[in-house]
């Protein structure tokens, strides 16, 4: 990536933003090559010392100047600090089993810049992260610890936004990486692609990272902003490389790329030009993407195929319907309704039951949705889950108590990370006759 590939929002004044762009986009695929290079075993110094490649890009940047192509920099910088950290040939050989394997006689300090540059290779499952998301999602490894483990390594995530997006705590979601990390290692698992027969049966964890990685992005649950549009068209890269393979293109993923690109369609009226979240009822839908929404639809009459239908044809199917009404208020809500009702018995997640309470609302009324997230209000999953407190808010405000609803949006507000989601409540706080 050089500078003319960096996104227009970033300047060369905005070096902290730029290297935190970087984290998000680039060390994921980073520690996927260096941990290809130096084994599983490995994976804490690898991780460290990405760490503090960016750390040194932080500040060295801003003294000198970003340099004509980061992503190399920054990448350079890792590979040598990791090289450093294994100098002694002796430690090296106990450490990088899987480069030696491959290249007897060499030491990896041998690894010149094309040589490295190679494993970023992209366009199949040759791509470093994409191949190391399968190794991650090992079948001996429990799901739970297979998505704790690829969003904590791979994707950027740290401890805190992986407990959020999986609904746990951090201290459970810390183990479940370090026991997955263990079990790798005790396997000695290759970090070569899994044989084709293998792929089906981890690709829907794989799967399930992709679709965090992008909902992250799609509603960051930290930071600044709403949008992290570069975990949003990260996601979108990776569904798109399994799409076109014959051993992943299965219905499954195009239903879960139709899902990305429904959304992604709304991207430029989900925000103001203050970086403010608008509602979908307060969108602007001459600003929705009309080409992405027409490839969104083909990618899920593609998934159309097969006996199985997954959460994400009928997550798919719901988001087509908020695509597709001409306005809010002609949004079908009873179909979507029953696309819920689908959903879980599919899934019966607390997330699609909050989200199906708040549709009650627009089908039946504001008191049947209030019936249905009283509830769920006794969800110990959703104890700390600021947009239950917050759809309380919205529909305490539809029954005109606005006492209630002052209290609901001033407990979200508590319990977000998101500084883009808090500037929304205290708008509503201010509403409600704060």
């Amino acid at each position: 990536m050089s500078l003319s590939d960096i996104p227009a929002e970033f300047t060369a004044c905005d070096v902290g933003a730029l290297v935190e762009h970087f984290f998000r986009h680039e060390s994921g695929r980073l520690v996927a090559a260096l941990s290809r290079v130096f084994g599983l075993r490995n994976q804490d110094l690898v991780e460290d010392m990405v760490q503090s490649a960016l750390v040194e890009a932080f500040q060295a940047w801003g003294r000198k100047g970003i340099p004509e192509n980061p992503a190399a920099w920054i990448h350079q910088v890792a590979r040598n600090k990791v090289l450093d950290a294994l100098k002694h040939e002796q430690v090296v050989r106990r450490l990088a089993p899987e480069w030696l394997r491959q290249h007897p006689g060499e030491m990896p300090g041998l690894l010149d810049a094309a040589a490295f540059d190679s494993l970023f290779q992209e366009g199949s499952l040759t791509d470093s992260q994409l191949r190391m998301m399968f190794v991650c999602c090992h079948p001996d490894l429990g799901r739970e610890s297979q998505i704790a483990l690829t969003l904590k390594t791979l994707c950027g995530f740290s401890i805190a936004e992986v407990a959020r997006a999986l609904i746990t705590s951090e201290e459970t979601i810390k183990k479940r990486v370090q026991r997955a990390r263990a079990q790798l290692a005790d396997l000695k698992v290759e970090l070569s692609l899994p044989d084709e027969s293998e792929l089906p049966s981890r690709l829907g964890a794989v799967h399930q990272c992709l679709y965090l990685l992008f909902n992250e992005g799609y509603s960051s649950s930290a930071g600044e902003t709403a949008i992290r549009r570069d975990l949003c068209e990260e996601a979108v890269r990776l569904i798109e490389l399994l799409a076109r393979q014959p051993g992943t293109r299965s219905p499954a993923t195009f239903a879960l790329l139709a899902l990305m690109l429904f959304h992604s369609a709304r991207f430029p009226a989900r925000t103001d030009g203050a970086g403010r979240i608008r509602l979908l009822e307060e969108q602007d839908r001459g600003l929705w993407d009309q080409a992405l929404i027409a490839d969104a639809r083909a990618c899920l009459d593609q998934s159309a195929t097969g006996e199985r239908i997954s959460t994400y044809h009928l997550e798919a199917g719901i988001a087509r319907l908020h695509c597709e009404a001409p306005s809010f208020a002609e949004t079908d809500w009873a179909a979507i309704l029953k696309l819920y009702d689908l959903l879980l018995r599919v899934q019966p997640s607390p997330v699609y039951r909050l989200n199906r309470a708040i549709v009650v609302a627009y089908v039946a009324g504001p008191q049947a949705g209030m019936t249905e997230l009283n509830r769920l209000a006794e969800e110990p999953a959703l104890k700390d889950y600021h947009l239950l407190d917050a759809a309380r808010g919205e529909l305490c405000v539809r029954l005109g108590d606005f006492d209630a609803a002052r209290r609901h949006f001033e407990s979200a507000k508590r319990k977000t990370g998101s500084a883009a989601e808090r500037e929304l409540l205290t708008r509503k706080i201010r509403e409600t006759g704060e």
